[in-house]
């Protein structure tokens, strides 16, 4: 039964508990530690302004990046007479999308998140508050 209350559970009964927009390079790091889930994912390139991080439906942890290649169209706009022979670093950059469900003790309302150095740490406390019972007893009688 323990299987159930683990995080991890929809990898082996359901489709994965995050998922990727297609094309998108940023790898993840998910930890848990016994105070919170830290999740760090890569993000090279991007500035804080494009980075968006939320919550939706109530346990999803959404992370966005957007104007991803607006330097590469400034270089490409440099003229007529350059020429690019190779173009690794901002192949692959572009708007990314990742969605993570998050578990049930989490204290959502006290999601930090940072970027430094290319990546994005996303720090989501636990709750250790224990849950109410979700069993509830229903009255059997002989007619309904």
């Amino acid at each position: 039964m323990a299987l159930f209350g683990d995080p991890f559970r929809r990898f082996l009964l359901s489709p994965p508990t995050y998922r990727i927009i297609p094309g998108s390079t940023a790898l993840m790091d998910w930890l848990e530690t016994p105070n919170s889930h830290i999740f760090k994912i890569n993000v090279p390139g991007y500035s804080k302004e494009e980075i968006k991080v939320q919550v939706e439906d109530g346990n999803v942890l959404v992370i966005r990046a957007e104007g991803g290649g607006k330097e590469r169209e400034k270089e490409e706009s440099q003229g007529k007479d350059t020429v690019w022979h190779v173009a690794e670093r901002g192949a692959g950059r572009g708007d990314f999308s990742r969605e993570i469900e998050l578990p049930e003790n989490v204290k959502v309302d006290q999601i930090k998140a940072q970027v430094e150095n290319g990546v994005l740490t996303v720090v989501v406390p636990k709750d250790s508050t224990p849950k109410p019972n979700k069993v509830r007893t229903i009255n059997i009688s002989s007619k309904l």
